[in-house]
């Protein structure tokens, strides 16, 4: 469990660009060569965990909970099945806010802008890394996305983001009935994607 400890405006964020570099540098705890792990160490807040290759799937959950390099949740234990199933060679869990919180219900109620830039930043890179210059990303953060008013708009700036980057949306599994995609921790590993208007989702919302 992660609860979190105080407001993200009472920490002192390391920018993504500098916890990026400190990522990239050997770590007795993993191998950096199979992880991207941004921060590279337990905080409050993760930009990014996934592992390395050039073809990646960019798995787009709400928030972090307490997964690590090598201690994957069973959230990211299927999310890697279902992009190695699909094709990828490798997986980024991304989130639309970085707090951590296993419950969502604790998550702060008002977005720290800081932590939404920086954050953003992290999406430019995750996306980057696609060595086809069509970086695939997986909307798969649920019903759950209604629990803060400013998520949407977390998401609609990486529909920006991801235009400049000529990102490709899907989901998986069965949508709700408001047309959300739906969560990583019940689909089989065969699981299909696919193509999702994002767009035109948010805009039902």
């Amino acid at each position: 469990m992660h609860i979190p400890a105080c407001e993200t405006q009472a920490l002192e964020l390391v920018r993504f660009d500098t916890a990026l570099e400190e990522a990239n540098r050997p770590n007795p705890h993993y191998d950096i060569t199979k992880w991207l792990y941004v921060p590279n160490f337990y905080s409050e807040y993760r930009y990014i965990l996934g592992t390395r290759g050039s073809k990646p799937l960019i798995c787009v959950g709400l928030n972090p909970s307490t997964a690590a390099p090598d201690y994957l949740d069973n959230t990211l234990k299927s999310v890697e099945r279902v992009a190695h199933h699909n094709g990828y060679d490798s997986f980024i869990m991304f989130n639309v806010y970085a707090q951590r919180a296993t419950n969502p219900d604790d998550m702060e109620l008002t977005y720290n802008q800081a932590l939404h830039q920086e954050n953003m930043r992290a999406f430019d890179y995750a996306l980057s890394l696609d060595q086809c210059a069509s970086p695939a990303v997986w909307a798969a953060w649920g019903t759950i996305i209604e629990k803060r008013p400013y998520l949407p708009g977390c998401v609609r700036d990486m529909i920006e983001i991801g235009k400049r980057r000529g990102a490709r949306w899907f989901s998986a599994g069965k949508r709700s009935k408001k047309g959300h995609p739906h969560h990583p921790l019940y689909l089989r590993k065969d699981s299909p994607l696919e193509e999702f208007d994002v767009s035109a989702y948010l805009d039902l919302l």
